[in-house]
C-alpha cells in the first residue's frame, strides 16, 4: 500500500481554517486530521482517541522527555501535542494526515519530517479578518484588536510555506484545498493583488 502523505494547515484566527479542514477531510477520501494529545479536560461529547487523546499532565511530560511528539505547545495553561507514532501509523495506512497547527508546530515538524508539505490560509483582507471576528460576537473591542495584533504577527510568517490559499468564497478556497491534496496543484488560483497588497500590510 502506498504511504501517505502529511500536510500542515495553518492560519490566522478568523481565516476559516478548521472549517475548511474539516470540510476537506469530509471531501477527499482517505485524507484525515491528526489526533492530538492533550491534558485539558474533556468536554461534553468528545470522544478519547476522536476529538483527542486525553491524558494527563505527568504522562505528557514523560511522552515529551521521550521525544514522542512531533511538536507541542501549551496554551491557556493546557499542553497540547501531535504523536508521531500516531501521525506515522496513519500514513503507513496510506492516509493523508492534515495537521491543524500554528507556525512555530510547523517549524518544528519540518525540521523532523522534511517530506510535509505545508499550507498557509489567510483572510481576503485585514478588513473582512475583522469582521469575522466581530461577527462571532464574542470578544470585547480591546481583545479583537489583540487577535488583529496576533494575526499580523501570524501572516508575517507565509513565506515558511509551500501553498498560500485565500478564503474569500469558501468553495473555491475548498477547491484550493483539494486540488494541492489530491496533486492537481495547477488548478489552484494564482495570488492575486489584493492578496498580494494583504501580505504587504503584514509584513
Amino acid at each position: 500500500m502506498p504511504r501517505g502523505m502529511l500536510f500542515i494547515i495553518s492560519a490566522p484566527s478568523g481565516a476559516g481554517k478548521t472549517t475548511l479542514a474539516k470540510a476537506l477531510v469530509n471531501s477527499v477520501p482517505g485524507t484525515v486530521l491528526s489526533v492530538s494529545h492533550t491534558t485539558r479536560s474533556r468536554r461534553a461529547g468528545e470522544r478519547d482517541g476522536v476529538d483527542y487523546y486525553f491524558v494527563d499532565g505527568q504522562r505528557f511530560q514523560d511522552m515529551v522527555r521521550e521525544g514522542k511528539f512531533l511538536e507541542y505547545a501549551e496554551v491557556f495553561g493546557n499542553f497540547y501535542g501531535t504523536s508521531r507514532a500516531a501521525v506515522e501509523q496513519q500514513l503507513s495506512q496510506g492516509d493523508n494526515v492534515l495537521l491543524d497547527i500554528d507556525w512555530q508546530g510547523a517549524r518544528e515538524v519540518k525540521r523532523k519530517m522534511p517530506d510535509v508539505r505545508s499550507i498557509f490560509v489567510l483572510p481576503p483582507s485585514r478588513s473582512e479578518l475583522e469582521k469575522r471576528l466581530r461577527g462571532r460576537g464574542q470578544d470585547s473591542d480591546t481583545v479583537i484588536m489583540e487577535r488583529m495584533r496576533k494575526a499580523s504577527a501570524e501572516m508575517r510568517h507565509h513565506d515558511e510555506y509551500e501553498y498560500l490559499v485565500v478564503n474569500d468564497d469558501f468553495g473555491q478556497a475548498l477547491a484550493d484545498l483539494r486540488a494541492i491534496i489530491t496533486g492537481n496543484e495547477g488548478r489552484r488560483r494564482t495570488v492575486s493583488a489584493d492578496l498580494k497588497n494583504l501580505l504587504r500590510e503584514s509584513a
